[in-house]
């Protein structure tokens, strides 16, 4: 079992997400890595309003660095959460986000970066769908803090 299985999609529902998400890529004119895509829901089951789904490059915890990209519909939004130890660099490759960074509210277009300091609360939302790559420092389970303690374990995952 996956250490995400409870917070991604299954079976059908995978399936349409990762062929809407193929649809838009090719609209792009993009090709994704050849990793297996994370399409998640993070517990709450309402994929097309809070979830994100997540195409790994790498997570080198040994060597200190993760890189990958993450993409969001029109209106879909990963969840207001920190992290205590890892520091993270957005850039919008296509689309654009509207980003909640602590009390801010911003707007990311397309080329637009943003550096996302430990401890610092941040969401993020497609304005049409949205495609960013994530240069950061290793995503380990138990350093994701989520304001909705719904999603994980008290909000933790």
């Amino acid at each position: 079992m996956s250490e995400f299985e409870a917070i991604e999609l299954h079976d059908s529902e995978r399936q349409k997400a990762l062929e809407e998400i193929q649809k838009q890529m090719g609209e792009w004119r993009l090709t994704m890595p050849s990793v297996t895509p994370l399409p998640l829901h993070f517990g709450l089951h309402r994929f097309q309003e809070t979830g994100e789904t997540e195409f790994w490059i790498a997570n080198e915890t040994s060597f200190g660095y993760c890189g990958k990209f993450l993409f969001v519909f029109d209106g879909q939004t990963c969840p207001y959460h920190h992290h205590r130890k890892k520091h993270e660099t957005f850039f919008v490759v296509k689309g654009t986000l509207r980003v909640k960074l602590g009390t801010e509210e911003l707007l990311m277009p397309e080329g637009a970066s943003l550096a996302i300091p430990p401890g610092t609360g941040h969401s993020f939302t497609g304005v049409g769908p949205a495609l960013l790559l994530e240069v950061s420092m290793p995503s380990v389970i138990g350093d994701n803090f989520f304001e909705n303690t719904l999603i994980g374990n008290g909000g933790v995952i």
